[in-house]
């Protein structure tokens, strides 16, 4: 039996990807200029901000305050393994205190948040879209735009950068660790040569990063959530889409900050 290929076919389901692609682009970035829009307009609920930056970043520090840390140990240890091979082992401070700060610890920390607090704002609002709490709301003269998603927008934009700045330092302390107790380098001269090594620009486009990233991991996860249907197997889907969304535009996006920052 012989498998009947029709080229339209693919065309047309290419077509349907591409069209159902960019209109979801548009909707995400219209949810978010409306969720902006929301932020700067009274009443602002103080309350339901501070719940948000609690779940997003307090909640969150454990997970990435581990995966810091042994990423920065990971790292010492695989730089000493290459570096070595061209005498070039005195460089591990520069290269952890380099990598941590610019790259990984903004990625590794928003793909962390993403999967845990990105995935309950998905569920939380999911929820209550499925149960009617929004339409709810809206009886009750309660925008939802600004009680459910201004605050976490703005609570994701404030979040991330500071658990970028506990897992940079976390990061740097487990290269630290590794290189003083395991590859034979002097405290003193570890930490010289950490400081003398890192700019200020290093730290700051990490941090603009991990803010550009807090805002996309709550944006995924409200617009998500908001446009659940289907009872129980949406929300789940909802938080599956939330999940993988924010996690794609954090590697993409990153690639784009980091030509913009370092690229001449």
């Amino acid at each position: 039996m012989r498998l009947s290929l029709n080229p339209i076919d693919g065309i047309g389901a290419t077509g349907r990807f591409t069209l159902a692609l960019c209109r979801g682009a548009g909707d995400a970035t219209l949810f978010g200029l409306e969720g902006l829009r929301q932020m700067l307009h009274p009443p602002f609920h103080v309350r339901a901000f501070l719940r948000a930056l609690v779940d997003i970043g307090y909640d969150s520090l454990p997970v990435v305050a581990l995966t810091a840390i042994f990423t920065g140990m990971v790292l010492a240890l695989q730089a000493s393994t290459g570096l070595s091979r061209f005498s070039a082992s005195a460089a591990i401070p520069n290269l952890v205190v380099l990598s941590v700060t610019r790259e990984l610890g903004p990625v590794l920390a928003s793909l962390m948040v993403s999967g845990r607090a990105g995935a309950a704002i998905a569920a939380e609002i999911g929820t209550m879209r499925v149960t009617d709490q929004i339409d709810a709301l809206s009886t009750l003269a309660t925008n939802p735009m600004r009680y459910l998603v201004a605050p976490r927008l703005l609570a994701g934009l404030i979040a991330l950068p500071l658990l970028v700045v506990i897992a940079d330092i976390l990061g740097v302390l487990g290269g630290f660790i590794v290189s003083t107790l395991k590859l034979g380098f002097d405290a003193d001269t570890y930490l010289t040569n950490t400081l003398n090594f890192l700019h200020t620009d290093d730290v700051v486009s990490g941090l603009v990063k991990a803010a550009v990233f807090g805002f996309i991991i709550a944006l995924m996860g409200c617009f998500n959530g908001y446009r659940s249907r289907g009872g129980a197997e949406g929300v789940g889907s909802a938080t599956t889409a939330a999940v993988v969304s924010a996690s794609v535009l954090i590697l993409a996006l990153d690639y784009g900050l980091t030509e913009m920052f370092f690229t001449k």
